[in-house]
């Protein structure tokens, strides 16, 4: 099939990978200049799983829009929702709660369309960016023309893998507006993959996309409320009991996300909280269960920041890692900033490093004054990079790991947050 792509972005490339690599014809186009200079030089600026494998001999077309409409029999839409940067994660959580932003989507949708009744051919369009529920129906609906024949699909992707999330996903969820146009994207989802295809209305696949990403901010803000509770607690270890929990595969689903460390980030998750939040309030629940998480993960931050105060004294405090997760070098969302943001707001300076952002640390050496050996450190592991397993740690340093992974240090002090049991 012919298969197009409004947006080549950080979910819109991968996936556009993923389709060619099951034999389809690919079009993709986009607004931003360096995106597609980026795509033509067989670069991109993000770190992605299996892009190397696909990207130097892809044969996806870059199109015009008008192209793109001519030539696609299914347009997928990965145009971005952002929230506002004050939502992102990265600080604390301002008290008013609002939507996503979509008028990225809508601008996107409405040349679409417009180009899609200029060709006066019904084309199927399939969105896939994150809404709250009734958005489709009632904010992105009424710009389109008759020809435009649309679904809505939102990927259980993670950023970093998002080629192999699409290629086996637990299930696909699809949301029909239109029957025949859903019919014609099953036939082309089976040859992707042999998941369940799940149909539901459009305002179900909508909560239940949020709802995903919700759930899983839920065990990690319970887990992390369980390792700050083994800190506290002689002869517990949060490993331990995490690790008889994800035993529990009946009723407690998986193990997955079921790990002490740091709070959830990405461009999803806090966000998404976030924005279900704001719907619990404008619904009038009778509680906002997503107020709870968000404040957990900020509450849990606080914390921390206590934590590596307390311990620091007059020491340089240093924090390992920025990115949301292992392994990637994206900062949306990041738990590690928000710990460098709050320990800056209490006053204190605070370094940070990342080897997949910073240039190489042995760069940045002089200006942290590391060649003082009157300057005592504290270190804390604020994402788990394997790097920082081989990391020249200072003698006489403190280390405080929430992912309980750094061993063996002779000469330091290491803090396994969560673990009273093991000590370094």
């Amino acid at each position: 099939m012919n298969i197009g792509f409004l947006g080549l972005g950080k979910l819109g490339l991968p996936v556009s990978l993923a389709v060619e690599s099951k034999g389809h014809k690919v079009f993709g186009y986009d607004i931003s200049k360096q995106t597609i200079d980026d795509i033509k030089n067989r670069k991109i600026r993000y770190r992605e799983e299996w892009v190397d494998k696909y990207l130097p001999k892809t044969n996806l077309e870059i199109t015009s829009i008008d192209d793109l409409v001519k030539k696609s029999e299914i347009i997928f839409v990965p145009i971005q929702t952002p929230h506002d940067p004050l939502y992102e994660g990265i600080t604390k959580i301002p008290d008013k709660r609002i939507d996503f932003d979509y008028s990225f989507l809508k601008a996107g949708l409405k040349d679409l369309s417009a180009a899609i009744e200029k060709n006066n051919e019904d084309k199927v369009v399939i969105i896939i960016s994150t809404v709250l529920p009734g958005t489709i129906r009632n904010q992105i609906k009424p710009l389109l023309g008759k020809h435009t024949k649309l679904c809505y699909n939102p990927f259980f992707i993670a950023m970093g893998s998002t080629i192999r999330d699409f290629l086996y996903p637990e299930f696909i969820l699809f949301g029909v507006d239109d029957q025949n146009a859903s019919d014609i994207a099953e036939k082309f989802y089976k040859t992707i993959c042999d998941s369940p295809f799940y149909k539901t209305t459009i305002e179900n696949a909508e909560l239940i996309k949020v709802s995903y990403n919700t759930m899983i901010s839920t065990k990690i803000s319970f887990v992390n409320t369980i390792m700050e509770a083994c800190y506290h607690l002689p002869n517990t270890n949060i490993d331990d009991v995490t690790n008889a929990l994800k035993m529990a595969n009946r009723r407690l689903i998986s193990d997955a996300y079921l790990s002490g460390g740091m709070g959830d980030g990405g461009g999803c998750h806090p966000r998404d909280n976030i924005a279900l939040s704001h719907l619990s309030q404008k619904l009038n629940l009778s509680y906002d269960w997503f107020e709870g998480i968000m404040m957990q993960r900020e509450k849990q931050t606080e914390w921390l920041a206590k934590l590596i105060i307390d311990k620091s004294n007059d020491r340089q405090i240093n924090i390992l890692g920025k990115t949301f997760k292992p392994e990637t070098n994206l900062l949306l969302g990041s738990p590690s900033i928000l710990l460098k943001n709050i320990l800056e707001e209490k006053g204190k300076k605070v370094f940070s490093w990342d080897p997949f952002v910073d240039e190489p640390f042995d760069k940045v050496l002089s200006i942290n004054n590391w060649d003082n050996k009157n300057i005592k450190h504290t270190f804390f592991i604020g994402t788990k990079h394997k790097e920082f397993l081989k990391f020249k740690f200072p003698k006489n340093s403190i280390i405080i790991d929430p992912f309980r992974y750094i061993y063996n240090i002779v000469d330091s002090n290491v803090i396994r947050v969560g673990d009273n049991i093991n000590k370094n």
